[in-house]
């Protein structure tokens, strides 16, 4: 396990418009980041451990082992014009193909990250506001290395990347703030290329816990699932997929 590294995960970032912070162990870096005052454009808060880390809809992130990627981007500039939790997840895939050479992501909607069909990583994203200000906050967790208890479960020792840490946080944040600065980038073909599972069979559980059966036809300029179903298209603002053969 390599250690957490401040040099070398600021190494070329624009440090003017960027604080970090790494802590040994937190309650959550998201939990962290509501608690900070921002004083730059982003502010970066890293964890070795996480006590009480979270994935979306309160679901727990286990993290109690150091090696890992626990992290959390918060900003106050306005990032309301794209779906932000696909476009963290376009920022990790392109930075973990960047640093292996070789194209080896998947996307899953709305916020999984898959290497060989099994999840290695995944978005947590909260937005934060009172009448002065709105907080982004970005929370990226990313195995680089873990106990296969779990069968669903990936880490990126598959190709050589767990000794690769401080590079990989380095180039998701290049990744991120490139996107940032560059709010009308294509976006939307780049994600509908990376998807694993456009066009095909799924099954998608609804805010209401209903399960649906459809066909995966496209996301819209909002980040919107659109599913095709026995009835005709339907568009989708949020929910879990299943895909049979992935997890």
């Amino acid at each position: 396990m390599k250690t957490l590294k401040k040099n070398e995960i600021l190494k070329d970032l624009p440090t003017k418009r960027l604080n970090l912070h790494i802590f040994s162990e937190l309650d959550s870096t998201n939990d962290e980041a509501k608690r900070i005052d921002i004083q730059k454009d982003f502010h970066v808060i890293i964890a070795e451990k996480q006590t009480l880390g979270r994935g979306r809809q309160g679901k727990k992130w286990s993290s109690p082992n150091s090696g890992n990627i626990y992290m959390s981007i918060c900003t106050e500039n306005d990032l309301s014009s794209m779906p932000i939790s696909l476009i963290a997840g376009l920022a990790c895939k392109n930075a973990i193909d960047k640093l292996s050479g070789q194209p080896l992501i998947m996307l899953k909607w709305p916020n999984d990250i898959l290497l060989n069909n099994k999840k290695i990583g995944g978005i947590l994203v909260e937005i934060e506001s009172d009448q002065k200000k709105i907080k982004t906050i970005v929370g990226i967790g990313i195995n680089l290395n873990i106990k296969k208890e779990e069968s669903w479960w990936g880490d990126l020792s598959q190709c050589g990347l767990e000794t690769k840490r401080n590079e990989l946080i380095n180039l998701i944040l290049s990744e991120f703030i490139k996107i940032s600065n560059n709010l009308n980038f294509n976006w939307l073909t780049e994600w509908k290329n990376s998807c694993i599972h456009m066009n095909k069979e799924i099954t998608i559980e609804d805010t209401n816990s209903n399960q649906i059966k459809a066909i995966f036809k496209d996301i819209d300029e909002k980040g919107n699932a659109v599913i095709e179903t026995d009835i005709g298209e339907e568009i989708i603002t949020s929910g879990e997929i299943s895909i049979k053969g992935v997890y």
